[in-house]
C-alpha cells in the first residue's frame, strides 16, 4: 500500500475507533437512523467546494456543522425529537447538494474515494478522532445519565441541552473524518452497524463501548484488505460496510446460541 494510502488506512482505523464509541450513545439516544441523515448535511458543502475547486472537506465541514447547530436550535425551540428535526434539515440539504454538485464529482461525494492523504491531513484527522475519543470518555457518565434518567441528570446539575449539543458536535466531527473515504452515504454506517452488533452481545456500558469499537476497527481492516488484495475499487466504503453488516449478522447468531 503506497505511503499516502497507508496514512489513509491508519486514519480509517482511528475513525473506526471513534465511530464505535459515538455509535453506542447514538444507539442509546435512539439516533441511529438520524445518524444516517446527519452525514448528508455535508453534501451541499462538498458540492460547492467541488464547484469552487477548493478542498471538499472544508465545504463539507461548513455545512455539516452549520446543519448540526440548526438541528440543535430547532430541537430546542420546537420541542421536536432529534430525528424529526434532522429530517427537516436533511430534505433541504440533500436537494441542495444534489443540485450544486457537479455530476462528475457526485459519486465521490456520495461514496468517498480511495486516495492519497498528506501528512498534515492525517495529523488533522488523527487529532479530530483523538478529541472525539477523549471527549466521549469524559462525558460518558453524563451522557448515560441524560439518556436513562433526564430528571436525575437535571437534578444533579447536568445541562441536558448542552450535553446534547456536545454530542451532536462530536457526532458531526466523527462523520467529517470519515467523509474522505466513506462519502456522505456511507460515513454513518460505521457508527450504526458496530453499535448494533455490540448491543446484541453485551448490556454493560464498558463492554458495549469496547465491543462496538472493536467491531468497527475489524470492519475497516477487513474492508481495506479485501479491496487492496482482491477488488481494487476506487473507494473502500462499500467493502467496509459489507464486513460490518456481516459482523452484525454473526452477532444475531451468537445471541441465539
Amino acid at each position: 500500500m503506497p505511503g499516502g494510502q497507508g496514512l489513509l488506512f491508519l486514519l480509517a482505523l482511528f475513525f473506526a475507533l471513534a465511530a464505535g464509541l459515538v455509535g453506542c450513545f447514538a444507539l442509546m439516544k435512539r439516533m441511529v437512523l438520524a445518524s444516517d441523515v446527519i452525514s448528508h448535511l455535508a453534501l451541499p458543502g462538498l458540492g460547492l467546494a467541488f464547484l469552487l475547486k477548493i478542498n471538499p472537506l472544508l465545504g463539507g465541514a461548513a455545512t455539516l456543522f452549520l446543519g448540526t447547530l440548526l438541528v440543535w436550535q430547532l430541537q430546542k425551540k420546537t420541542g421536536l425529537a432529534t430525528d424529526a428535526t434532522i429530517g427537516v434539515v436533511f430534505a433541504a440539504a440533500l436537494a441542495t447538494g444534489a443540485a450544486v454538485t457537479p455530476r462528475e464529482d457526485l459519486i465521490e461525494a456520495l461514496f468517498g474515494a480511495l486516495q492519497h492523504i498528506s501528512l498534515l491531513g492525517f495529523l488533522l484527522g488523527f487529532a479530530a478522532t483523538l478529541f472525539v475519543v477523549l471527549s466521549i470518555f469524559l462525558l460518558k457518565d453524563r451522557l448515560a445519565l441524560s439518556v436513562f434518567s433526564p430528571e436525575l441528570a437535571a437534578a444533579t446539575g447536568v445541562n441536558i441541552a448542552r450535553i446534547d449539543l456536545y454530542f451532536l458536535l462530536l457526532f458531526s466531527l466523527t462523520i467529517l473524518v470519515g467523509l474522505r473515504f466513506m462519502g456522505t452515504l456511507l460515513a454513518s454506517a460505521l457508527i450504526i452497524l458496530p453499535a448494533a452488533t455490540a448491543r446484541q452481545l453485551t448490556g454493560k456500558l464498558s463492554h458495549f463501548l469496547l465491543v462496538s469499537s472493536a467491531a468497527a476497527v475489524v470492519s475497516v481492516f477487513a474492508g481495506f484488505l479485501l479491496n487492496v488484495l482482491v477488488l481494487k475499487l476506487s473507494t473502500v466504503g462499500p467493502t467496509i460496510v459489507i464486513f460490518s453488516a456481516l459482523l452484525f449478522g454473526l452477532s444475531l447468531l451468537r445471541k441465539r446460541t
